[in-house]
C-alpha cells in the first residue's frame, strides 16, 4: 500500500560510539532512545513522541573499513521481488532478504551508481496504519522529513527508483555550476531531490529530519561536539535547512523554519 515512501532510518556509528551518539541526537533531536531486546545483537531504537524514528547501532562487522553513516529504508509491497528487481535494473543486493521478528521483512541494496539504501516490507497488521504514522513525517520535528540522492549520473538514478518505487518527476531547480535540483514525488507529495555528486565523495543518501528552528537545531548540534557543513540556507517553502556531521563522523541535515515557532 506504501510500496516507496521512505520508513525508517538507520545508523551504523562507530564501535565504542553507541552511546555517545544517543546523547547527541537526544540533544539535537530530542530523541529518547531504548534498547530493541534483539538477542546476540546491540540495536537500539529512538522515538520522538509517541513514533518511533529510528535505529541506531555499531558498525556491522562485515562493514569494516565503512565510515559512519545514515541508510534510508523504503517501504514495498514485496521484499524479495524488490530485491530481484533491483538485480534486473543494474543494482546490487548487498544483504538479501531476511526477516525482522515482528517487523517485517529487509535487504540491504545499492543503485547502479552504488548508492546504498534499504528496503522494509512491514508485517501484515490490522488495520493498517496510517499513512502519516512512523518514522517518515514531513510535519513533525524529529522524523525524517526529507531525502536526498547524491549522484554520478542522477538522470539514470531517477530512472532506476522510478521503475522500481513508482516515483514521479517533479520540480526541477537550476542549480547553476552544480546542475539540476530534480524533486521527484511519492503518490502526489514531494519527498526528496536528486543532484550530482556535489561535495560528496561518492554516490549516496542523506537524510533530513525536522527540527522546530533550524538555528538553535545548529546551536545543539554545535554543543554536541557535531560540525555543520552547510547552511543554515533557505530553500522553497519558506524553509531552511543545515547539513552536518555527527561526532562521530555521519553525514545528516535538517529543514525546518529559521526560528523557533510557538
Amino acid at each position: 500500500m506504501y510500496h516507496g515512501k521512505p520508513c525508517w532510518f538507520e545508523l551504523s556509528t562507530a564501535k565504542g560510539g553507541l552511546d555517545a551518539t544517543e546523547i547527541f541526537y537526544g540533544k539535537v533531536l530530542g530523541w529518547t532512545t531504548a534498547d530493541s531486546g534483539m538477542e546476540g545483537f546491540t540495536y537500539h531504537l529512538a522515538s520522538h513522541g509517541d513514533d518511533m524514528v529510528a535505529g541506531l547501532m555499531e558498525m556491522p562487522d562485515d562493514c569494516a573499513g565503512v565510515p559512519p553513516f545514515w541508510m534510508i529504508y523504503f517501504d514495498v509491497d514485496d521484499a524479495d521481488a524488490t530485491a530481484a528487481k533491483v538485480k534486473t535494473l543494474g543494482g546490487k543486493v548487498f544483504r538479501e532478504p531476511a526477516d525482522i521478528p515482528g517487523t517485517g521483512r529487509f535487504a540491504v541494496l545499492t543503485d547502479p551508481q552504488g548508492a546504498t539504501f534499504g528496503i522494509l516490507q512491514p508485517a501484515p497488521m490490522d488495520p493498517q496504519p496510517p499513512v502519516e504514522s512512523g518514522a517518515w513525517n514531513q510535519g513533525k520535528e524529529g522524523h525524517g522529513n526529507w531525502t536526498e540522492l547524491m549522484s554520478t549520473d542522477p538522470a539514470a538514478g531517477f530512472d532506476f527508483y522510478a521503475e522500481l518505487f513508482g516515483w514521479t518527476k517533479s520540480t526541477a531547480m537550476d542549480m547553476g555550476e552544480m546542475g539540476t535540483y530534480q524533486l521527484f514525488s511519492w503518490q502526489g507529495g514531494d519527498i526528496g531531490g536528486m543532484m550530482g555528486l556535489g561535495e560528496a565523495p561518492v554516490p549516496c543518501w542523506l537524510a533530513y529530519f525536522g527540527v522546530n528552528g533550524v538555528d538553535a537545531a545548529i546551536a545543539r548540534i554545535r554543543e554536541g561536539g557535531g560540525e555543520v557543513l552547510h547552511g543554515p540556507i533557505e530553500v522553497p517553502g519558506s524553509a531552511f535547512i543545515a547539513v552536518a556531521r555527527d561526532p562521530q563522523g555521519a553525514h545528516f541535515a535538517v529543514v525546518g523554519p529559521k526560528d523557533e515557532t510557538p
